[in-house]
């Protein structure tokens, strides 16, 4: 921690004196001010202005220079699109950022700070791809398209310290994020995130580092951004306690005897641990072809007249190179808890591993949006090719399996970003070569936005078509308890409708949709992968509405879903999200003395709360540390979860650029009779816990 800590301060001093500059603010908000006069977004939270975008108007419009204020963006990993962000400044709600469970709870996770975690909301959950293996930590890992980069002409650093418990079985994390600008198109930066929570529970410690340097370069004609991401991720696994009466009843478990502390309640395992290993080089390029045009000027400006570079067509190119190796060990003596034994009958120890490499290509060229009044729309067609090898255990326990998969598709984007009425987007793509043969996916969103009795009304719809084949990790995996080859699955068909409702000063947002999927594959019972053959249906509903009067706030989400077979795919029928709290802010006036010199304000946010999480009672999958997967509760060993609340009391503090949060997490722990307070399968949840962190923002 003491080494990371030393890097990270050399590479701030010296990005610190790479370059220095001062930005002139500006408020893409319009006028919405607060009752001291500082600039705020929808939700009423304090903007600092050096950290809006320039446009939000057009925030999905290529990049064209750098503009004269720090700003954030994402880029597509297909295609390379960039999506403008404001900077995340927001006191709100700093206190639920680093809950594994998600800031409204809609995860089921190992109690643990970055255990394995699966959403309850169906929706939410995404294509395990490249690999199975990460997805459980979607908490840490990231794909290239959800990494904020940055470009200003100010060096700009975050950091970020989480804290939690004591030295024996307490929780830190460390963020780091540095981002400088050589001149106004070249931009480089890095981020760096270590994680190490020690588990409250026997055997449940996680440990997990990241670092992600990146340089991009936004100009007129050539667009370019090059990052690498490495993660380190270590999990000890505990398989989950052996009695769950240690938490529902602890006389009955203890038969009268010792009182168990979280520590040392008997654990399934006692020595064992996934490692997972993932590294990329994402590379996304475009050159632009276009032509220059004057700017308007004033009647009587005397100035030579200035141009714009206008884009007509682009060339596009990205290529991601990752490869990933996962590996379980353990040396826990068990005979009866795996059913089946392919390497090594004799020997009860494990030692299973896999590894994979990809390197995929896209080209593309693309037809801009906006180069003159006819082009509405921009028009983009691509093609993709995917070169993925495996690597997988043998039975004879020496030699490897080694499997070689090709994937070309075909496809096309049609998207309208800017304006502020209407926007759409639309892409479809089809499979030609190998194990694309088949494979097709469309899915579009459109967004209308008006005005209505002086409110802003907005209306999305979303699509989607595919028919995909399951992932190899689904097809194929050998280990020394679990073995399959199926060669046969059948393709995945879904379809899924959405609809969305925004109201913005109403604070009142509705999502409802409907999938239908055939073919559904999932992890049985017996934790091996199967298919459904017939249609399964998932309704759902999220209604988020939020409530104010004076310094009172009341936050509320309801989340309602239903599975048309549950035994395939349990969902609990509710997922509640509440949180009340005072927010207020403690001011300086401003004083104005003789030459008009003044002193500027100072305002201090403060949010005082609790907030609570629920979920309705349902039988939720287990999870299984061999694979690392979470599959259906077997058939002798079925409990249900749920009906338990978790309250939090917290109190966040704002001021300029710093946020500090207190938590009482799970206040709640050992005030209610037999609690059924467990967020998976004989895992259970943290006991009562007080969690600190603190955030600067640093830019010059």
């Amino acid at each position: 921690m003491r080494r990371i800590l030393l890097t990270y301060i050399l590479l701030f001093i010296v990005g610190q004196l790479a370059t220095q500059a001062q930005v002139d603010p500006n408020n893409p908000y319009g006028t919405r001010k607060d009752e001291f006069g500082n600039i705020v977004d929808r939700n009423g939270n304090p903007i600092d202005p050096a950290m809006l975008p320039q446009n939000p108007d057009s925030s999905n419009v290529e990049i064209q220079g750098l503009a004269p204020t720090l700003y954030m963006w994402r880029i597509s990993e297909n295609l390379g699109n960039v999506t403008r962000l404001p900077a995340d400044t927001a006191h709100i709600n700093f206190q639920n950022t680093n809950l594994t469970e998600g800031m409204t709870g809609h995860y089921n996770y190992l109690a643990n700070l970055g255990a394995p975690r699966q959403s309850r909301i169906f929706f939410d959950r995404n294509n395990p791809e490249p690999t199975i293996f990460l997805e459980p930590y979607s908490f840490f890992f990231f794909r290239p398209d959800q990494f904020n980069f940055t470009n200003s002409n100010v060096p700009y650093t975050n950091l970020t310290y989480y804290k939690a418990g004591n030295k024996v079985n307490g929780e830190e994390r460390f963020k780091a994020y540095f981002s400088v600008n050589v001149n106004k198109q070249l931009a480089f930066g890095f981020n760096i995130d270590y994680l190490y929570g020690r588990g409250y529970y026997n055997n449940s410690s996680t440990s997990y580092f990241n670092a992600a340097p990146f340089i991009s370069y936004m100009g007129d004609r050539y667009e370019g951004t090059l990052m690498y991401n490495y993660n380190y991720l270590k999990a000890n696994q505990n398989g989950g306690i052996t009695d769950d009466n240690y938490i529902k009843d602890p006389d009955a478990a203890a038969d009268g005897g010792r009182n168990y502390e979280s520590t040392t309640m008997p654990t399934v395992m006692s020595l064992a641990t996934s490692r997972t290993t993932d590294s990329y080089v994402f590379l996304a390029q475009k050159y632009k072809l276009g032509f220059h045009r004057d700017l308007p000027q004033a009647e009587n400006d005397t100035m030579p007249a200035k141009t714009e570079f206008v884009p007509v067509t682009s060339f596009i190119h990205t290529r991601n190179v990752e490869w990933s190796k996962y590996k379980f060990t353990s040396e826990d003596q068990l005979k009866d808890y795996y059913q089946h034994t392919y390497i090594k009958p004799g020997d009860l120890n494990i030692d299973d591993s896999t590894a994979y490499i990809g390197v995929k290509n896209t080209l593309g060229i693309s037809l801009l949006e906006g180069f003159n009044k006819y082009a509405k729309a921009g028009l983009t067609a691509y093609i993709s090719h995917k070169l993925s090898k495996y690597e997988l255990m043998d039975k004879d326990s020496v030699s490897k399996d080694k499997y070689t998969e090709n994937e070309v598709f075909v496809g096309g984007e049609l998207a309208k970003r800017q304006g502020k009425v209407l926007h759409y987007h639309a892409t479809g793509e089809v499979g030609l070569l190998g194990k694309a043969i088949g494979q097709f996916n469309v899915k579009g969103d459109l967004d209308l936005n008006f005005r209505l009795w002086k409110d802003t009304v907005s209306l999305i719809a979303r699509a989607y078509v595919s028919n995909t084949l399951p992932s190899f990790y689904m097809r194929h995996y050998h280990s020394k308890h679990f073995y399959w080859d199926n060669d046969h699955m059948d393709k995945e068909f879904r379809t899924r409708i959405e609809g969305e409702l925004n109201i913005e000063n109403w604070q009142t947002n509705l999502k409802a949709g409907v999938e239908n999927i055939k073919n559904y594959t999932y992890f049985n019972r017996n934790a091996v992968p199967e298919q459904y053959g017939g249609n399964l249906q998932i309704l759902s509903a999220t209604l988020s509405q939020n409530f104010r009067a004076g310094i009172f706030h009341l936050d509320n989400e309801v989340t309602w879903q239903k599975s048309s077979n549950s035994s395939v795919l349990p969902l609990p029928d509710f997922s509640l999200y509440h949180n009340l709290y005072i927010n207020a802010k403690l001011a300086k006036k401003v004083l104005t003395v003789q030459l008009d010199f003044k002193l500027a304000k100072k305002v201090l946010s403060v949010q005082l709360g609790a907030d609570v999480r629920y979920f309705t009672k349902y039988y939720a999958p287990a999870y299984m540390p061999a694979t690392g997967q979470f599959y259906l509760q077997p058939e002798n060993d079925q409990v249900e979860i749920g009906g338990y609340p978790i309250v939090n009391v917290y109190a966040n503090l704002h001021l300029k650029r710093t946020r500090i949060y207190v938590m009482m997490y799970h206040v709640n722990d050992g005030m209610i009779s037999r609690p059924n307070s467990f967020y998976a399968p004989h895992y259970p949840i943290n006991p009562r816990l007080l969690k600190i962190g603190v955030s600067w923002n640093f830019y010059d």
